[in-house]
């Protein structure tokens, strides 16, 4: 077996621990929001027992509040930690595959949209279990994990490519340094994009929306309030900002040593200076002119859109200079 078909093995391998992963953290998500439900109907039961005539008031021979917890606690969360270390399994499956495919091709491994695909995924999971070293974010795990699951099949069935060399224009060290930050800052607007959606659904369903406040949307109460997550996903946005302001310097640089101009309006670059003015007006209307809430969300739904349509269809669609991606 060649390198490259065992990288691809490993991308394979990665899709399903992830689709195990993400299939984890829907039953956690589900399982603790029918703990929330439980405790909260006792809890009320408790609070009438309590007023009725006659019943007893706490004292030294009543059970501590929540005694039996933590023996009860670990075998529930049993899915999320199933769920976790397939997540760790898969991102370092997915990491030992893109280093084959560098080794196999005997390049950077990012130099076409398969292999984009591969190490942008690998990115929005470092983030994501990086958030987690930090606090408890597993609540975006199935989230996180699905959108990784169906980016590496996507990938595998419909980028997938050969591992080959590049054409001279790639062979520069700014392939390394430009085209890797763009996709570090691909991998960070991912996990961002996931809070803003959650943002929107529970503000949504906090307003009383009749249909996000059926029963199959209880999971949304183990997200946190709304503002925590715009919080959150700010801090995410205002660093992938920051990389794909460098993005664009770094281009425009090495288009000038490449094709002896700085800017030449290739769709690429155009899309690239779109993303990059609707993250500045979202920071920028966040900051300063005090947007928030759903607004502020939408502009991030919309920045990854715009994100998505830059690595898809402007590879696909047209044609220029960044026409890289490898597929016939």
């Amino acid at each position: 077996m060649e390198i490259a078909e065992l990288s691809d093995l490993l991308v394979w391998a990665a899709a399903t621990a992830l689709a195990v992963a993400m299939i984890a953290f829907a039953v956690d998500l589900g399982r603790r929001t029918e703990e929330r439900v439980g405790a909260r109907t006792q809890e009320r039961v408790a609070v009438g027992a309590a007023t009725a005539p006659g019943a007893p008031t706490a004292g030294a021979d009543a059970p501590a509040a929540g005694a039996d917890a933590p023996a009860e606690a670990a075998p529930r969360r049993r899915a999320a930690g199933i769920a976790m270390a397939t997540t760790w399994l898969g991102t370092a499956m997915l990491l030992a595959a893109i280093v084959l495919r560098g080794l196999a091709a005997g390049r950077t491994p990012w130099a076409n949209m398969y292999e984009f695909t591969m190490v942008g995924s690998f990115i929005a999971l470092v983030v994501f279990l990086l958030l987690n070293v930090r606090r408890d974010v597993r609540f975006l795990g199935a989230f996180v994990t699905g959108l990784v699951t169906l980016f590496l099949v996507v990938g595998l069935n419909s980028f997938h490519v050969a591992a080959t060399g590049v054409q001279p224009a790639l062979q520069n060290y700014w392939l390394v340094l430009h085209v890797g930050v763009a996709i570090a800052a691909t991998g960070i607007f991912t996990v961002s994009f996931v809070m803003s959606a959650l943002q929107l659904l529970r503000d949504v369903r906090d307003e009383g929306s009749p249909f996000l406040s059926r029963p199959g949307f209880r999971w949304l109460d183990r997200t946190p309030v709304p503002a925590t997550l715009e919080s959150m996903s700010f801090r995410l946005n205002a660093v992938g900002f920051v990389m794909w302001t460098f993005t664009i310097i770094g281009g425009a640089i090495w288009a000038e040593d490449a094709w002896g101009r700085y800017w030449g309006w290739d769709p690429k670059e155009v899309w690239s200076f779109v993303i990059w003015v609707v993250y500045a007006a979202y920071l920028h209307a966040r900051t300063t002119r005090g947007w928030s809430g759903r607004r502020a969300a939408w502009f991030v739904v919309v920045g990854y859109a715009c994100v998505l349509f830059n690595f898809t269809g402007v590879n696909l669609i047209f044609n220029g200079k960044h026409s890289y991606s490898g597929i016939s």
